[in-house]
């Protein structure tokens, strides 16, 4: 005897069912998408704050070092800010590459240093300094704070009489302007140097 045949109840899908599975699939995957889209804009967020502190530490340290070991303020040329670095020949004068020009920009909205390391060792007059013509030379320029806004320079004293030097900011992390500001006092002020009017170099170290 022939045993008989199983069935098998086979049933598919029906269209209700794929619908729904397509919808709760979409829903998932769009989740999905918007954490990682989430995720990265964190990530970025998180990233963009480190740099920025990262610069806002070393123009601190640099800036502030700079005008602690300065022998003068010398002015204020085009709203930036001319310190006398150091006296490296002992000459009791100013020379091009002593200077060191902390600039802010016409639109005060960087940070930067602008050195003269090969250029010519003569003599500046302190009034001169005001109208010197940086591009004559050759310069450097270190990058301090590449973008910012609104930076301002205050002085205790007007120079070349200021022995405290205060930068203000505005920087902008994770769309947050924040205000910060660098402040340095001269530790060897080198206002003995200057004559009555406080307009020149009027004696060297002796």
């Amino acid at each position: 005897m022939r045993p008989a045949r199983l069935r098998h109840n086979v049933r598919g899908f029906t269209l209700v069912e794929l619908m729904v599975a397509s919808m709760v699939a979409g829903i998932i995957f769009t989740a999905v998408a918007t954490l990682a889209s989430t995720l990265g804009a964190v990530n970025d967020a998180a990233n963009d704050m480190a740099v920025k502190q990262a610069q806002l530490r070393y123009a601190s340290i640099r800036i502030s070092e700079l005008i602690r070991h300065c022998k003068l303020i010398c002015g204020t040329p085009g709203g930036d800010v001319a310190v006398w670095r150091a006296d490296d020949n002992g000459d009791g004068q100013i020379n091009i590459n002593e200077l060191v020009y902390i600039e802010k920009g016409a639109g005060s909205n960087y940070l930067r240093l602008c050195v003269f390391p090969l250029s010519d060792t003569s003599p500046v007059n302190l009034s001169d300094v005001e109208t010197l013509a940086t591009g004559a030379y050759s310069v450097m320029y270190v990058s301090m704070i590449p973008q910012c806004s609104d930076v301002s320079f205050q002085f205790d004293a007007a120079p070349p009489r200021s022995q405290l030097v205060s930068i203000s900011f505005n920087l902008v992390e994770n769309e947050i302007a924040r205000r910060y500001q660098i402040s340095a006092t001269l530790r060897g002020w080198s206002g003995y140097l200057l004559n009555e009017a406080g307009d020149a170099i009027a004696s060297d170290d002796d």
